[in-house]
């Protein structure tokens, strides 16, 4: 375990830790893993920048809010309406939709599936209940609480989220958006939302985690998703993170890849004012292969990090790494990729590349590519370039007659869409494109 010093005072996470665990329902395995939880949160506490992997991510901010864990029955969430979801609909879309408000299930405003034999699609909570034995075999034995303070919290609050499960060669008829809706005035207001998602071998299904805000005020999404791909299953997991620009968000997602499995994950985030992203990969069977796409426009101060790690446990597995950033204003960017290869992994080819383009010469970006290879038998490779819009691209659009404003939207455009591209729910790219591209012009404008 990495012990750290608290950086705060931690006596209202605690109380409030101690206050949920008297009065939570659930088994009594739920109850271990939530003490568990709670004993390495006390002795982890919050991560300071002497520590490597946040040494340009302080989150002394987050430290500093009036602790208040959301509840499934404040008045903020029985007050929405249907309307009030529409900008965050995707357009097009003919999938099931489940809807949290603060981390908790808002059925009223969900649109849940049509049930289809093999295919599991609900709530963490109801899951819990009903007795399934597959979120009793996987739930938080995949994320680890013993590395992170805020994965640890989040399993000492662990109550509601999504939890989708797919028998074996069942394949999921379509795509499913999990709408995370952050409802506060407050802005000691966190939710803790846990997400576990179970493919089960040769299966196959697409999914859109998605994190809006609803108002400006500030507020705390402290958020983990657990995702396990049985062997030879088909997996597609989108993350789009878009809340308000006071927000803090800090999530980390998890994922157990099996024998020749293929998962392909999206990481986009345009919200936040200070936003972080553990994106962490194990191959635990061969013939795995992976992709991971990310993309983060931002501007203003507002902070956002990215940190992968792709684990090749196993020989004779594939990951491959894009990662795009434009900022604008003051903002920051961190992006730190990491590729392990064990000992054992012969035959690994992986490949990282990141790219970052800064609209301004205030904007800054630490980029930092990782290997660490214990096998001989290996093609890995990583790249990171940082730098503003090329000239000869420009002059090439200006000699066609195009100004040099419009010049540098199109390229700035085009940046963007290597990443939006890759996502094959066409819905989804299509919001995204519309999101982004408002996102750019006023950073373009802003310039």
């Amino acid at each position: 375990m990495t012990a750290t010093k608290p950086i705060s005072d931690l006596s209202a996470h605690l109380a409030a830790c101690e206050s949920f665990a008297a009065s939570a329902a659930g088994p009594e395995w739920l109850r271990t893993l939530r003490r568990n939880g709670l004993a390495h949160f006390t002795e982890l506490g919050f991560p300071t920048t002497k520590l490597e992997d946040w040494i340009y991510t302080p989150v002394t901010a987050i430290t500093k809010l009036a602790f208040k864990p959301a509840t499934a029955t404040g008045a903020a969430a029985t007050a929405i309406t249907a309307p009030q979801l529409m900008p965050f609909a995707f357009p097009g879309w003919t999938g099931s939709r489940l809807v949290f408000v603060n981390g908790h299930f808002a059925p009223a405003l969900s649109t849940l599936p049509v049930p289809q034999p093999g295919v599991t699609i609900t709530n963490l909570a109801a899951a819990i209940a009903s007795g399934d034995q597959t979120v009793g075999a996987h739930l938080s034995r995949h994320a680890r609480v013993d590395e992170s303070g805020f994965s640890a919290l989040n399993t000492a609050f662990l109550a509601d989220g999504a939890f989708l499960s797919l028998a074996p060669n069942v394949v999921a008829a379509e795509p499913i958006h999990l709408l995370f809706l952050a409802v506060s005035s407050d802005s000691a207001n966190t939710a803790q939302p846990r997400n576990l998602i179970v493919a089960g071998a040769n299966s196959s299904a697409k999914i859109v985690e998605h994190y809006v805000s609803l108002g400006g005020a500030a507020h705390f999404t402290n958020a983990v998703t657990e995702i396990v791909v049985g062997e030879g299953a088909n997996l597609e997991h989108a993350k789009f993170q878009e809340e308000n620009l006071e927000a803090f968000h800090i999530a980390t997602v998890q994922a157990t890849l099996a024998r020749a499995s293929r998962f392909l994950s999206h990481s986009i985030s345009s919200g936040a004012r200070l936003a972080r992203h553990n994106i962490h990969l194990v191959m635990t069977g061969p013939g795995v292969e992976c992709v991971m796409n990310g993309l983060y426009a931002v501007g203003g101060k507002q902070l956002v990090d990215h940190h992968t790690v792709a684990d090749h446990a196993t020989p004779h597995c594939a990951s491959h790494e894009f990662y795009h950033g434009i900022l604008g204003g003051q903002s920051r960017g961190v992006f730190n990729g990491k590729i392990f290869v064990r000992k054992d992994a012969q035959k690994t080819d992986a490949k990282q590349t990141g790219r970052n383009l800064l609209l301004t010469d205030t904007a800054q970006v630490d980029t930092k590519p990782q290997l660490e290879i214990l096998a001989d038998d290996v093609k890995c490779t990583h790249g990171a370039t940082v730098g503003q819009l090329n000239d000869e691209a420009l002059f090439y659009c200006r000699t066609r007659g195009i100004a040099e404003v419009n010049a540098r939207r199109l390229l700035t455009h085009a940046f963007a869409s290597e990443i939006v591209n890759r996502i094959t729910v066409e819905p989804v790219r299509e919001h995204l494109e519309q999101v982004l591209w408002a996102r750019l012009e006023e950073l373009i404008e802003k310039k």
